[in-house]
């Protein structure tokens, strides 16, 4: 499974950006699909994951009501759409996959994208 992250940038807070990761390189109806981010000096953490059919999401506590999870199935990517930016939320950005469904409860996804950095100035 082969994943490429995009769509960071440089935004001001308050302001919204969406990020884009494609996949390829596998059967995704059966994945499980993550973004999680590492800021400088800290620890990876999840941000945000969704079943392929999209019927169950899951969001971490600081982002939950501000960032959506979605996935275009024809395309093979999943977005990360980010509303109301902080400048707690810059960090790097990394999308994960996995066909194991219970992945979600653990963090240990099996294919990772490289990151896309997102920086929110105060």
């Amino acid at each position: 499974v082969q994943l490429q992250a995009s769509g960071g940038g440089l935004v001001q807070a308050r302001a919204s950006l969406r990020l884009s990761c494609a996949a390829s390189g596998g059967i995704f109806i059966t994945y499980t699909m993550a973004w999680f981010r590492q800021a400088p000096g800290k620890e990876r953490e999840f941000v945000a994951a969704t079943n392929w059919s999209g019927t169950r999401t899951y969001y971490a506590d600081s982002v939950k009501g501000r960032f959506t999870i979605s996935r275009d199935s024809a395309k093979n990517t999943v977005y990360l759409q980010m509303n109301t930016l902080k400048p707690e939320d810059t960090a790097v950005y990394y999308c994960a996959a996995d066909s194991r469904s219970w992945v979600v409860a653990t963090g240990d996804f099996r294919s990772w994208g490289q990151g896309t950095l997102v920086t929110v100035s105060s």
